[in-house]
């Protein structure tokens, strides 16, 4: 069975640090690209970052130089450090293997995509930024 399961989320004042981290189970951890989508309420699923098999890593503009994700293949991790969290930043952060969308996704993260054969999802882990 796979499992893919988030922590570290939680309320943070603007300016602030937070990490989240993907545990996997039943992933080809080694061989897959992991993800971090977000959504905000009313918005839609975007990709925040992505780091591949081989480390090559992708961030979306509006949060390079301050966010950077990592992974330990040993413990079948990803953990994605955020710091100078803005309000903009808040949303329901997922991690997802396998699947890496750039462009507009007009499907909720998560089970919606997951059923449409788009990759294995979590299922969230809430970040709030308070201003």
């Amino acid at each position: 069975e796979v499992k893919l399961v988030e922590s570290g989320g939680g309320p943070v004042h603007a300016g602030g640090s937070l990490s989240v981290s993907c545990t996997t189970s039943g992933v080809n951890f080694d061989g897959s690209d992991m993800a971090w989508y977000r959504q905000a309420p009313g918005n839609e699923c975007e990709m925040v970052s992505s780091i591949g098999s081989d480390g090559t890593t992708y961030y979306k503009d509006s949060v390079k130089g301050r966010f950077t994700i990592s992974r330990d293949n040993a413990k079948n991790t990803v953990t994605l450090q955020m710091n100078n969290l803005k309000p903009e930043d808040t949303a329901v952060y997922y991690c997802a293997a396998r699947v890496t969308i750039k462009g507009r996704i007009t499907t909720d993260c998560g089970e919606s995509l997951a059923k449409r054969g788009l990759g294995d999802w979590g299922q969230g882990t809430r970040v709030t930024v308070s201003s």
